[in-house]
């Protein structure tokens, strides 16, 4: 994080800025090597399972496969029955097969032409995907293609953060939370990271 991140989000919030002193540099490390295709595979692995599961779900597919990923043709040459064995739910395979063809037609795009197109863009067209969601889109954009500026006002995690840091009662309704976040603007995946880190420290409490 830079020092202009970091001093921008202290004065928009002394209550997130007092987090980020006592936790430090943010470590906020996107995965620059790894293809948006790549990246939406995984996710639709990984809905609604725990990490562990999903990664050895992911393994059998590369042991399928001959690849980490297959690529979307030969993703789409693989059997129904084969994926079933993989572990992947029948919604799953529609999933994967749609992300695939939509690979294949150019919606989802390489990193190199998703660096022209902006993270509005790139939530409509994606989430014209089956079984991809906004929050999906937004973990991509955060985790793969390193935007700086996206704020998950529908994930838990942030929100409980802040309202663990501010002392709420209840957590704010994703859209006053989009209002709320517009001051962290424009370092709003940054503030996120931090507030991801509030929540997992009363995890790890408990």
């Amino acid at each position: 994080m830079s020092g202009i991140a970091r001093a921008h989000l202290i004065a928009a919030d002394p209550v997130l800025g007092a987090l980020i002193r006592n936790i430090g540099p943010c470590r906020l490390k996107p995965d620059r090597s790894r293809e948006p295709y790549a990246a939406l595979i995984a996710a639709v692995a990984h809905q609604q399972l725990h990490a562990r599961a999903a990664e050895a779900i992911l393994g059998r597919l590369t042991a399928l496969s001959g690849a980490p990923i297959p690529e979307p043709a030969a993703l789409l040459s693989l059997a129904d029955a084969d994926l079933r064995g993989c572990g992947f739910s029948g919604a799953k395979i529609a999933a994967l097969r749609d992300i695939a063809a939509h690979a294949l037609n150019g919606t989802v795009p390489t990193r190199r032409a998703a660096a022209r197109l902006s993270d509005a863009a790139l939530i409509e067209r994606l989430c014209a995907i089956r079984g991809i969601g906004r929050w999906t889109v937004e973990m991509l954009l955060i985790f793969t293609l390193g935007r700086p500026d996206v704020f998950p006002v529908d994930d838990f995690g942030v929100r409980e953060g802040y309202r663990l840091i501010h002392a709420l009662e209840q957590q704010p309704k994703p859209r006053a939370f989009a209002v709320i976040g517009e001051a962290y603007a424009p370092y709003r995946s940054t503030a996120a990271w931090y507030l991801w880190r509030a929540a997992d420290r009363t995890k790890k409490v408990k």
